[in-house]
């Protein structure tokens, strides 16, 4: 099967929980976690939750295995705390979390962000994969970054992944 048949039989309709990673945004000024909510919804995906944890790592563990608990949800897309800032914590926890890691995802877009914002697209610690049966994607926490993943690489493969993960 082509990788065009693949995704056209990937899910349409995605349940996905959305987590926005910050010691200083809430709703109000999260434009990222916003950005990720509106972006799913444009594309027929359902929103099954959104919260906004500080930068604590047995915040983000607890929220993930609680998430990854919950049926109704495929994926889940973590923004904020990919850096190396002291406070970047996201990382380790999801990291901890994964089965099957998505190697190719963080390359490409380190990748598509220096094309977009130079060297500094080092430092970015994306990274995605699979948690017990899910989709689980950690992105950087900028707005430009959050653009550039979602458009160029979750939006275009997050039905085929889910498909994938499910065995469908």
């Amino acid at each position: 099967m082509s990788v065009a048949e693949h995704k056209e039989k990937g899910k349409k309709s995605v349940g996905c929980f959305v987590l926005t990673v910050s010691d200083t945004r809430d709703e109000s000024t999260d434009q990222s976690g916003q950005l990720i909510k509106n972006l799913l919804a444009e594309h027929g995906h359902r929103l099954a939750g959104y919260r906004i944890v500080k930068d604590e790592p047995r915040e983000i563990e607890s929220l993930l295995k609680q998430t990854l608990a919950t049926g109704e949800i495929d994926a889940i897309i973590v923004n904020g705390g990919t850096g190396i800032a002291p406070r970047d914590g996201t990382y380790e926890v999801v990291d901890r979390f994964l089965e099957k890691r998505l190697d190719g995802f963080g390359e490409i877009f380190r990748f598509l962000s220096y094309q977009d914002i130079g060297s500094a697209a080092i430092m970015s610690r994306a990274v995605a994969g699979s948690a017990k049966g899910k989709v689980l994607i950690s992105l950087p926490g900028s707005r430009g970054a959050v653009e550039l993943a979602m458009r160029r690489l979750v939006l275009p493969e997050l039905g085929h992944m889910v498909s994938q993960l499910q065995g469908r």
